[in-house]
Formats: C-alpha cells, sequence, structure tokens
C-alpha cells in the first residue's frame, strides 16, 4: 500500500538539497545535487536561475523514482535574499546575485543611506542597508547593467523562482521581502511603494504571503517536468534560514536558533520588533513572529577552504586532530572573516586574520582555531542581541556542521549556553517538508522532530575560553588598518 508524503526542496549556497518525508515526519529518502556560485570578480557571488529548476526536477524524479509513496504536496525554500530580475516572459535578464556574501553594492548602499536617512531606514525597515540587503544589489544592476535593467519586469528569489515554475504564481513570502530593505515597511508589512519606485524603478513587485500559505498547485507542464502530481499545494515557502528554524521548532518567544552551515545563521524570536544597526530586524517565516538575526559570512566555508588546502579527503579526520589539539588550539587565534564579515560586524572589507602561527603548529591546530572562531563570532552576535534587547531563553542547534560532537561543543564551551539538538538536523528541507504537511494534514513538530540531546557547556573550559574571547575582540580592531588596505588591492 502506497503511504502519502511531502517533498521539501532547498536551493543552498553550495547545494541543493531534497527529502521525500512521510506524514508522520520519517524521513524516507534524501538526495543532493552541489553545485558552484560563480564568483565574476572580487566580492561578488552569483548564479543562473536554471541550475535552481534543473536540480529541482533532478530531485524530485530521483525521489519519487521508486514509486512507494504518493506525493501530497511540496514545499521549497532557499538561500536569501538572493536578486534575480527577469522580464515579463520570466526569463532572467543576468545572473541572479547572492545575498550577504555578495559585496558589490558598497557604493550603493552608502548612496541610499544618504538620500533616505540611516535611521529612516532602520525605523522602517528593521534593519540598516548592508551587503545583505537586496535593495542595493538591485540598484547596482540598474547604475551598472542599464540595458540588463531595462528588460527587468519582475523581482524572484530561489524559493519563489520555483514557485513560479511549478504552479505559475508571482508572490514572495512575507520574510523574504523584509530581507529586500529598504523596499518593504516591516510595520505594515507591506511593500513601501514611495522606496521601491525610487530603489526598483520599473519593477512589478510580487504579491505577498506566508511561508505556510499555499501558493498555488502544481501545472501540468511542472508536472511532466518533475514526475510530480499535477495539482498538489505547494507552499509560498521563504528564505533557507527561516525553513531550519522551522525544522526544529526554534519560533517560539526566546529561542536562538544557530544554523551550522557553509555559514552561521542566527535567528532569534521576539515579542515585538527589535532593531539594531549591527543585526537584521525582520518579521517571521509564519504569521505573528518577529525576529532579530545575525549571520556570519563564513564558517563552514573555513573548515571547507582548509580540508581542500591540506589535501584531506574529508573532515573526521581533521575533526579528531582538532579535538585533540585541545581548547586554544596550542596558541593559535582566527577572525573568521574570510569572506567580509556580515553581523554585528558589518564589514565587507574585513579578511581572515590567523594570529599567533609558530612552525610547531599542525592541521589540527589550524582546523581548531578554525571551529573556535566561529563560536566566539556567535558569543559576540549573541552579546549583541541582548543589547538590542533580546532575551535568549534556549538555543537550537541546526545544519550539517551538528553531525559530530566537537564543533557544537565548542560553541557551547565559548557561549556558556546548552545547544537543544532535535532527532533530524538535515534542515531548510526538512523545514519545507513540515510546512508542505500542514497544508494537507494535522502535522506536530514533537511528533516530527522530537528533542534527541542537549550539548552542555564544560565549566572547565568556558573559563579558559573568557581570556581568549577577550583577545579575539581585540583582534578585529587591531588589524583591520592593515585587512583594509590589504582588501583594496586584492580589489584592483
Amino acid at each position: 500500500m502506497l503511504r502519502n508524503a511531502v517533498i521539501g526542496v532547498d536551493i543552498g549556497t553550495s547545494s541543493s538539497k531534497g527529502v521525500l518525508v512521510g506524514l508522520d515526519g520519517t524521513l524516507l529518502r534524501s538526495a543532493v545535487r552541489e553545485h558552484t556560485p560563480a564568483r565574476p570578480g572580487p566580492g561578488r557571488f552569483e548564479m543562473d536561475a536554471s541550475v535552481w529548476w534543473r536540480e529541482f526536477t533532478e530531485l524530485t524524479q530521483e525521489l519519487t523514482a521508486a514509486a512507494d509513496a504518493t506525493v501530497v504536496a511540496v514545499g521549497v525554500s532557499g538561500m536569501g535574499p538572493c536578486v534575480l530580475l527577469a522580464d515579463e516572459h520570466d526569463t532572467p535578464v543576468r545572473p541572479a546575485v547572492l545575498y550577504g556574501v555578495d559585496t558589490r553594492a558598497v557604493s550603493q548602499i552608502e548612496r541610499l543611506q544618504d538620500e533616505l536617512g540611516a535611521e529612516e531606514i532602520i525605523g522602517r525597515c528593521g534593519s540598516a542597508l548592508t551587503t545583505q540587503a537586496a535593495g542595493p544589489k538591485i540598484a547596482w544592476i540598474a547604475e551598472h547593467e542599464p540595458e540588463a535593467y531595462a528588460r527587468a519586469r519582475r523581482l524572484y528569489m530561489p524559493s519563489s523562482w520555483l514557485v513560479r515554475r511549478l504552479t505559475g504564481a508571482y508572490v514572495l513570502d512575507h520574510h523574504s521581502a523584509s530581507q529586500c530593505t529598504p523596499l518593504y515597511d516591516t510595520t505594515a508589512q507591506a511593500w513601501y511603494t514611495p522606496w521601491a519606485d525610487r530603489v526598483a524603478p520599473g519593477i512589478e513587485l510580487p504579491p505577498l504571503a506566508w511561508s505556510n500559505d499555499s501558493a498555488g498547485t502544481v501545472t501540468e507542464e511542472a508536472a511532466r517536468r518533475t514526475n510530480l502530481p499535477a495539482g498538489i499545494p505547494v507552499t509560498t515557502g521563504t528564505i533557507d534560514a527561516w525553513a531550519e528554524a522551522l525544522s526544529v521548532d526554534a519560533q517560539r518567544t526566546g529561542d536562538l536558533m544557530l544554523m551550522y552551515g557553509t555559514t552561521m545563521f542566527l535567528i532569534h524570536t521576539v515579542p515585538k520588533p527589535l532593531t539594531s544597526p549591527s543585526l537584521w530586524g525582520t518579521v517571521g517565516a509564519l504569521p505573528g513572529t518577529r525576529n532579530l538575526a545575525g549571520g556570519m559570512a563564513t564558517s563552514g566555508a573555513v573548515t571547507n577552504w582548509l580540508r581542500d588546502l591540506f589535501g584531506a579527503t574529508d573532515h573526521p579526520e581533521l575533526l579528531r586532530l582538532a579535538e585533540a589539539a585541545g581548547p586554544g588550539a596550542n596558541g593559535l587565534l582566527m577572525l573568521p572573516y574570510f569572506s567580509g564579515e556580515r553581523t554585528p560586524v558589518m564589514d565587507p572589507q574585513a579578511r581572515g586574520v590567523i594570529a599567533g602561527l609558530t612552525l610547531s603548529h599542525t592541521r589540527g591546530d589550524l582546523y581548531r582555531a578554525a571551529l573556535e572562531a566561529t563560536g566566539f563570532g556567535v558569543r559576540h552576535n549573541m552579546e549583541v542581541l541582548r543589547s538590542a534587547g533580546g532575551d535568549i531563553r534556549r538555543v537550537v542547534a541546526v545544519g550539517g556542521g551538528t553531525q559530530g560532537p566537537l564543533w557544537t561543543q565548542i560553541v557551547s564551551d565559548i557561549t556558556g549556553r546548552p545547544q537543544e539538538l532535535r532527532a533530524t538536523s538535515i534542515g531548510a528541507s526538512y523545514g519545507g517538508a513540515l510546512l508542505a504537511g500542514r497544508l494537507v494534514a494535522d502535522v506536530s513538530i514533537d511528533d516530527w522532530n522530537p528533542v534527541r540531546r542537549t550539548v552542555t557547556p564544560r565549566p572547565e573550559h568556558t573559563e579558559r575560553y573568557e581570556e581568549l574571547y577577550a583577545l579575539y575582540r581585540r583582534l578585529y580592531p587591531a588589524t583591520a588598518d592593515v585587512v583594509h588596505a590589504l582588501a583594496d588591492r586584492q580589489d584592483r
């Protein structure tokens, strides 16, 4: 007898992931397609939208190949905020500009702040203008590629692009819109027309819905391409980090989600709108929720870089060596700003620093320093969250970096905070499946994804990290002038 199931697909920075999940939360199958963003210049990250749709169709065909389950709904998510501009026929006018890892729009940020007012932007939009915001990226395209921009009529992100191809609906979720600063008013929860017309003239901004709403149903044409049943509902979807938070139930007031991935993302659910020039204030993925969020530009990306640099085949051996190195990495300290930094530094010209190197340091020491750098960055973000009025009551971890015990333990030791891990830590694709399940059934997150274990801080290590964290906080201002001068040379 066939069982009913849902599919969740997430389009991420380095891969697209899909899961087939029974309506009881059981993971039936998973599939992955890896990809690499294009880097057409310093500080620029782009991707061809055809990759998103091709990989989606490959994933759904693979997940449904066994024909042992009936798919009854689909959930989507993707990296963001991204800027994909398309013409009236939905033909992209250029590759998509990716989220905060793309730092090209610095001059547009400065100009818009001067024109609109930095305080006015934070007050209306919840966030300062940074490299994370979609608005300046749109302005960059308009200024630097006017011929392409002249053809542009619609704005998409990975999740909304999939929704369009699957259902024909042109729609964006409120949370993604709230990261389109300065186009969206977080108080009114609507596009702010005066600034939208100024920053994105000629663009017909999409109607808005919530991530758990049904955007429409799979068309006959999409069904032929994807092997999905025609007529089943598709969620509106959202940005991947928010789908990850949903997958582990990190959406209650006081919750903080830590997403261990290529980048590190933090989402704190707050009872009322909070703002900070060093964080992102957004509406949540679900109606009635508000968030104060942060994101580090690199985390897993640095460990991947070290793995490749060392010629290692995989991470487990390096993790073993890092554990043997012990707290403090034998006197190494790293700033993890290898792609600039987002929150709370907000410095696209920041760069990675490794301090204290000697000829006796090993691969394990360097790898340990990278894991600790993430922990120090998380603590820095947590402190800024608290200073902005946040009240962190529970920390929930998710993502690929939670699979082994070392990284989460280091972060708990540095922050002094326990972290809850749920049984399934796949992340955004599982969160998308959860939202899809809620379109067709009464789905409980505790039934789907119960708590598996809690990582608790080790007091003796927490004490040792206090001094190292103080040194970490001193390292960035002490090296910023030199690093900025080097960054200028890299951009030439």
